[in-house]
């Protein structure tokens, strides 16, 4: 690209920006970053535009980044390379500048658009930085439509020589020159930043293991001020040790969820060694969750999170997921979680409430199925009883499975009528888990419905994939955040004990398989092979149609007074429409 023709298009296209910017102060703006590689050499950084549904992307090259003459960054449905969607920058043999909007085939070699949806490219040679713009949905079938939810933002970059970007191998690139990240791109417009006392729970000088992956461990004691009166939680973030931003994957602070008086072992190791103390696992109430790219959390300013006092355990738990795909064993982190604390309670109590399926393995997932749903019920009869007749206020929400769950969205109605989602992700990770701010606040009231449903892959497996805790096991669940407080912590369910023990004695009698009444479910389970066709649609008939068994339970551990046995499942009498696509203009854009 030669020098005036640079000035006049980065000139002509930062008066456009700035205009569309100053005519338009009704828009809402979300910005975030993320860094794409391991070493934090390529930041990538975001602005999204409601108002327009468009996303301004940077992303910006250090000074010790491998050099390239190319340098993909599009989105894939799982973060794979081949039959993706990438907007390309490539200096051609004679040391020109080219961008271009391209997706690649089933071998991971570039074709180009007919539409080009990639706007806006330049190159910021000062800031080292590509720039460019992508509307969410570009009505183009070769073009990623970008949902809120998790999205996999993938990536690769060489040094070879090119006369044309036509056939570029992406999945030829060696690992270090390629990869992807997971994201929340569609981030809300942030809150107001809480002010508060900083307790930070973190790391100190630890030596990661120079593993793939590393789930570490940190009990941690809150301090006596904390322990001697509730405190609300008004906003959490991230505290990253500079360098390691693609070191630390995502992290988790845990209540400890035992007796007040009870003291927890020091522990600090690896989450699933063999000498964690088994009582470290009580550690398992969320109070902050952070993934890669997500923005401070921030409560409603009328609202807060409980943490510490007389009546609570004294105790909390780190955990933070660290991805070390080159197996370094150099690193050195001190990274965690800052909670912003007040003593000045605010208004409301804020609490979480499960929904979604029953920890049990009376609910199962055949072998070898792409995608298997399961769905878990929070009926009328239960926030009926449980909730105030104001409703409460659910702000915030975090969708859980363990390492089959591919999808997870929650459904809302009132009186039969289906109103707005409550929270989607339709490329879901295990791997990817943070509480994650409403775009808009949901108002549940007494006698609404929630459904939970989770899509399952299982196609790397023969035997059923079983209800429960283990990771090896599976959860469905939502864990919503709210104010005003409530009785209710668990609105679940499973399928009715009479309906599964019918379900295995037909199986025994009419396919001869080994099961036995007095065997657990999961047993009984686990003695079907092979899961046919017919076997795998039997089950799902068998857990869309009976009745149910509900968990409507206290925070306390109690249920609801009533007989929660053999529920029918409530019906969504009036669904939501299809949402309509709003298509732009079809741009053509002939290479030159």
């Amino acid at each position: 690209m030669s020098n005036w023709f640079y000035v006049f298009f980065l000139s002509v296209y930062t008066f456009i920006y700035t205009f569309s910017v100053s005519v338009s102060p009704g828009h809402r703006f979300a910005e975030s970053e993320s860094v794409l590689d391991p070493s934090g050499e390529f930041l990538l950084k975001w602005r999204v535009d409601y108002a327009v549904r468009k996303i301004r992307f940077t992303l910006t090259v250090s000074e010790k980044a491998p050099a390239f003459n190319w340098f993909a960054l599009g989105f894939s449905d799982r973060g794979q390379l081949n039959n993706s969607d990438v907007c390309l920058f490539w200096t051609d043999y004679k040391a020109r500048d080219h961008f271009e909007d391209m997706h690649t085939n089933g071998q991971g070699n570039l074709i180009r658009d007919q539409n080009q949806n990639c706007e806006g490219f330049y190159l910021n040679t000062n800031s080292q930085s590509i720039i460019f713009e992508r509307l969410f949905d570009t009505c183009d079938d070769d073009d990623y439509v970008i949902e809120d939810g998790t999205v996999h933002v993938v990536w690769a970059h060489g040094i070879d020589k090119l006369f044309s970007s036509k056939g570029l191998c992406l999945t030829c690139t060696v690992p270090q020159r390629h990869g992807f990240v997971r994201v929340r791109l569609l981030t809300p417009p942030g809150l107001q930043k809480a002010n508060g006392y900083q307790l930070r729970i973190t790391n100190k000088d630890l030596k990661v293991p120079g593993d793939d992956t590393t789930y570490w461990c940190k009990v941690v004691r809150l301090p006596e001020f904390v322990t001697s009166k509730v405190h609300h939680i008004v906003q959490f973030e991230s505290t990253i040790t500079p360098g390691n931003e693609g070191l630390v994957h995502h992290m988790e602070v845990f209540y400890c969820d035992e007796d007040p008086h009870k003291e927890m072992p020091a522990y600090e190791g690896n989450c699933f060694a063999a000498e964690r103390p088994a009582i470290t696992k009580s550690c398992s109430k969320v109070k902050a969750a952070w993934a890669m790219g997500a923005p401070p959390f921030t409560y409603p300013k009328e609202a807060g999170l409980p943490l510490g006092g007389p009546k609570a355990n004294k105790y909390v738990m780190l955990e933070v997921h660290y991805n070390n795909p080159e197996l370094r064993k150099d690193w050195v982190d001190s990274s965690g979680i800052v909670l912003y604390i007040t003593g000045r309670k605010r208004t409301y109590d804020a609490a979480i409430m499960e929904l979604g399926l029953e920890y049990t393995d009376k609910m199962a997932i055949p072998g070898e199925q792409k995608a298997f749903p399961l769905t878990g019920y929070c009926i009328p009869q239960c926030t009926g009883v449980g909730l105030p007749d104001e409703g409460i206020t659910v702000f915030g929400s975090q969708l859980h499975t363990h390492l089959t769950g591919a999808a997870v969205w929650t459904r809302h109605s009132r009186q039969g009528v289906e109103l707005p989602v409550l929270n989607k992700d339709m490329h879901y990770s295990t791997h990817f888990q943070e509480i994650r701010i409403l775009h808009r606040p949901v108002k549940v009231l007494p006698g609404d419905f929630l459904e939970t449903t989770c899509i399952y892959n299982t196609e790397d497996k023969l035997n059923a994939t079983i209800g429960g805790h283990a990771i090896t096991d599976e959860m469905c669940v939502n864990y919503i955040h709210y104010y005003p407080a409530t009785e209710l912590e668990v609105c679940k369910s499973a399928v009715s004990n009479e309906a599964l023990e019918k379900y295995f004695d037909f199986e025994k009698r009419w396919d001869d398989i080994p099961i036995s009444s007095k065997a657990s479910p999961r047993a009984n389970y686990l003695a079907i092979q092979p899961w046919t066709r017919l076997r795998a649609d039997t089950l799902h008939a068998l857990y869309v149609e009976s009745p149910i068994s509900m968990q409507c339970n206290k925070s306390d551990g109690s249920r609801f007074q009533g007989d929660w046995e053999g529920i029918p499942i409530p019906k969504i009498k009036l669904p939501l429409s299809e949402e309509i696509r709003i298509c732009p203009k079809i741009n053509y854009l002939v290479e030159t």
